[in-house]
């Protein structure tokens, strides 16, 4: 008959055996020290000065004094000696000082919430399955810090798979984002968890943003789409190159621009306006008399617009400026001969008092158009 218990080595009591209490007494002890098991530390190697009865110590590596010799074992105080056990496999025992339950495994006290690396599924206040195998069912779900900052990562295995956060009202999907079948992120919606529309998606190469949320042409004016800055009017966008495309303004709002033969001014509806202060020279330098019947007249000067119009220009709008008070811009006529795309042609002034001038005689001119 063996001496002991196998498990927790209980001393049995042996046929006719003498001081039977002594034997008995001791196997109550280590039933005390292991039954719900509480120790003062896992890994202790110096004993405490003053124990109390009942006090247990997990020993590390190398215990000194009583304890020598005993490392990895449990040191129980029975109130009057160390009383040494050797821990099984999955015992447990509950660290006082760390507040947290370990289990015995591959000789050293582990933590029991290790094993939660290998848990294929967990439901925390509801029940997890094959497909949600991790479950949450409270008001918050916290992820928090651990220093600084902290990421909540979503990976899938290919490009056609899909990395998203679903939102459901009462299990039916309504709004989806993340990336769906594709490496571009995208804002998904649906009224009914079943006909999806694609509000946004923003390109995983350029960046650039489309989807039914942003504008599609120059034209598009329904309520409620974001402006694409090719289409839409800001300080960045309002003045510079006009341009155009079948009718539709494809460019800046307004542009305008000088050079040598005046100074213009396109608009992106089309309209053009151009100026310029022409100098016809002298007032008799064409020729004239002086007289009411043959009154004295300048050359005949053109002039060819800064910027060029698409069709023979629509208005003209001309006055003399006077050199003198001999010729006052009230004594004075000034005429064209034809307008086209490109110039004003053959424009003369008149003295129609019968005075002249050695001073050159300058007349406003503007014009009015369309580019397209």
């Amino acid at each position: 008959m063996p001496h002991s218990s196998p498990r927790v080595e209980l001393p049995y009591l042996q046929p006719s055996q003498a001081q039977k209490d002594v034997t008995h007494n001791e196997a109550l002890q280590r039933l005390d020290a292991v039954t719900q098991l509480c120790l003062l530390g896992f890994a202790d190697t110096e004993p405490p000065e003053l124990p109390a009865p009942g006090d247990i110590h997990g020993l590390g590596s190398g215990p000194t004094g009583v304890w020598a010799g005993h490392g990895h074992e449990l040191a129980y105080w029975s109130g009057d000696q160390w009383l040494f056990l050797t821990p099984k496999e999955g015992w447990r025992a509950w660290g006082v000082p760390e507040q947290e339950l370990r289990v015995w495994r591959d000789g050293q006290w582990q933590a029991v919430i290790d094993r939660l690396d290998d848990m294929e599924r967990l439901g925390v206040n509801t029940s997890a399955d094959a497909t949600n195998r991790l479950a949450v069912a409270s008001d918050a779900t916290l992820l928090s810090h651990a220093g600084s900052g902290h990421q909540l990562k979503l990976n899938k295995a290919a490009t056609g798979d899909t990395a998203s956060l679903l939102f459901q009202s009462n299990w039916a999907g309504h709004a989806e984002m993340g990336l769906a079948g594709t490496n571009d992120w995208s804002i998904k919606l649906s009224p009914d968890g079943a006909s999806w529309i694609e509000a946004l998606r923003l390109d995983n190469t350029t960046g650039l943003a489309s989807g039914e949320a942003i504008q599609k042409s120059a034209t598009d004016t329904t309520e409620g789409r974001l402006a694409r800055a090719d289409f839409a009017y800001s300080p960045g966008n309002l003045l510079g190159t006009v341009s155009q495309s079948s009718g539709d303004p494809t460019g800046a709002v307004i542009e305008r621009g000088s050079n040598s033969n005046g100074e213009y001014v396109r608009f992106a509806d089309g309209t053009q306006i151009c100026w310029y202060d022409l100098n016809v020279g002298k007032i008799d330098d064409g020729g004239g008399t002086g007289t009411r019947d043959d009154p004295y007249y300048s050359a005949n000067v053109s002039w060819t617009y800064p910027a060029a119009f698409v069709d023979d220009v629509q208005g003209v709008s001309m006055h003399v400026e006077g050199a003198t008070h001999a010729l006052s811009d009230r004594s004075m006529l000034a005429t064209y001969f034809s307008r086209q795309d490109s110039r004003l042609n053959s424009v003369r002034v008149y003295s129609m008092n019968g005075n002249a001038s050695d001073e050159d005689v300058i007349v406003p001119l503007t014009v009015i158009g369309r580019w397209f």
